[in-house]
């Protein structure tokens, strides 16, 4: 998929929103390191990402060229600070209206408007795919991530209580979804 927008932030700083090609993988990646090392509510720790510069340019080929997933990159003054995506559930007859969500904003990035920008722009991009739902699961004890899925429309269906064995022990889960056909 393709998208690009222009936004002004909260500082009002400019951002460039863009589905993310081939030639921003190393700045994918080093976007993926620095958000996964600053916080513990992602999904993942930053050593367990075994792509290559390469492998992320074949992946963000295939997102640019899809027709029902995207990685959108925020970038502030030409570098990227975030990245946001959605991604089929599955393909088959029963799943295909669902996507899921993930975002990630650098921690000197927070507050500005850019988590919410990015998470507009995949809301955007899922209608456009025809999807009806998108899901998405966020560490309970993240309020801020909450509060901006829930300013958007997303609303809890469940929680998981062991989610997440974190290195600092159980993170529960909430498990959310946005009902786009209503």
């Amino acid at each position: 998929m393709q998208y690009e927008k222009e936004i002004t932030l909260k500082n009002g700083a400019k951002c460039l929103l863009r589905g993310a090609c081939e030639a921003d993988a190393a700045e994918v990646l080093r976007t993926f390191d620095l958000t996964h090392t600053e916080t513990e509510y992602l999904l993942t720790y930053p050593e367990e990402n075994s792509f290559t510069v390469g492998q992320e340019a074949e992946f963000l080929k295939a997102r640019s060229e899809s027709k029902n997933a995207i990685e959108i990159a925020a970038f502030v003054d030409g570098r990227i600070v975030g990245t946001a995506g959605i991604d089929p559930i599955g393909d088959k007859e029963k799943l295909r209206h669902r996507a899921d969500f993930g975002i990630a904003v650098e921690k000197a990035y927070w507050g500005r408007g850019i988590g919410k920008a990015l998470t507009l722009a995949c809301i955007e991009c899922a209608r456009h795919a025809g999807y009806l739902q998108i899901e998405l699961e966020v560490v309970a004890e993240n309020a801020s991530a909450v509060r901006l899925y829930e300013s958007v429309g997303f609303r809890e269906y469940g929680r998981n209580p062991k989610g997440f064995r974190a290195r600092s022990g159980w993170q529960a889960l909430i498990l959310m979804r946005l009902e786009l056909d209503s």
